[in-house]
């Protein structure tokens, strides 16, 4: 169930968002949202990281990826080393 409520922008372009809404989905001072706002509607979506099983899934699809296109680890060790010089 969604709770509705209103809220106001402050001069300083900030926006509460009413107590009732944050505890239910856990909000704390520090949460960090993505802001996408088109044709009047401003949406927030709590960025939140992966599990370790989806991180472990997104690594595994990057080494395959990186084995299929014929990069070696000193390759990739190389390219770290010129951004960072650079």
């Amino acid at each position: 169930m969604s709770d509705i409520a209103t809220t106001r922008l402050s001069s300083k372009g900030q926006v509460v968002i009413p107590e009732a809404i944050r505890q239910r989905m856990r909000l704390e001072a520090g949460t960090e949202f993505v802001v996408v706002g088109e044709d009047g509607t401003v949406v927030l979506k709590v960025i939140e990281p992966p599990s370790m099983r989806d991180f472990d899934e997104i690594v595994a699809k990057a080494r395959n990826d990186a084995r299929l296109a014929g990069l070696r680890e000193f390759d990739i060790a190389d390219a770290i080393r010129a951004v960072r010089s650079a």
